[in-house]
């Protein structure tokens, strides 16, 4: 039984307008908001992607207010959030979920963070994130979330018939990342192969096709 599945892929990007024209010209698909994060000075936009999976697009909230701690998805570090979304690197991450978050966390908390509990004020859920807001093993390896044992409403989630198809990731430490995701039994991981730099790639339907989102 594993430990992990996909819950959402991220693209993370500097503006939420950048995010949300990024994945317009590659799905031709408009995704609507989603919602604010008070409790870490970001905000979203949100797309069904089948199967209780979904896209997430994430940005800091230039309105938002300064978390107190580190900001998830490495959101504190604009200078290289712009970096990667210049070399095209934009689709860069993936959530995991679990129901057993501090047997996923043994030993590895070098890897994934720690565990912070959010909302701070009365949490709902648990997500891990490392001490400095880096993304793990710099996106390689997948953010974790634990819901608490309830699952995320797909309700508020807009559902414009977007499917996926397929999901890769190709990175150098390739060995090294496939081994993790086996020993942790994640279900619908990305495909894992070698390549001279992180690179996520999803494969997903649309009414308009097959389409690439990268």
């Amino acid at each position: 039984m594993g430990m992990l599945t996909l819950d959402h892929l991220t693209v993370i990007a500097p503006t939420l307008a950048e995010g949300v024209a990024h994945v317009r010209d590659c799905l031709d698909l408009d995704v609507p908001f989603g919602q604010r994060h008070g409790y870490m000075g970001t905000h979203n936009h949100l797309l069904q992607l089948g199967g209780g999976v979904y896209l997430e697009i994430v940005a800091l909230d230039p309105d938002g207010a300064y978390p107190g701690r580190a900001r998830w998805f490495g959101l504190d570090d604009q200078k290289q959030v712009r970096r990667d979304w210049d070399t095209g690197r934009r689709l860069r991450g993936w959530v995991a979920r679990t129901d057993e978050i501090d047997n996923v966390l043994q030993g590895r908390e070098p890897i994934f963070g720690r565990k912070v509990g959010l909302p701070v004020d009365a949490p709902v859920f648990d997500f891990v994130i490392p001490d400095d807001g880096s993304l793990p093993w710099g996106g390689a390896a997948p953010s974790i979330i634990d819901r608490r044992g309830k699952p995320r409403s797909m309700a508020t989630i807009a559902d414009l018939g977007a499917r996926l198809r397929g999901f890769s990731l190709e990175c150098p430490n390739a060995d090294v990342v496939a081994a993790l995701l086996r020993e942790l039994g994640a279900a619908r991981a990305p495909a894992v192969a070698g390549g001279a730099e992180l690179r996520y790639r999803a494969q997903i339907e649309t009414p308009a096709g097959l389409r690439e989102l990268s």
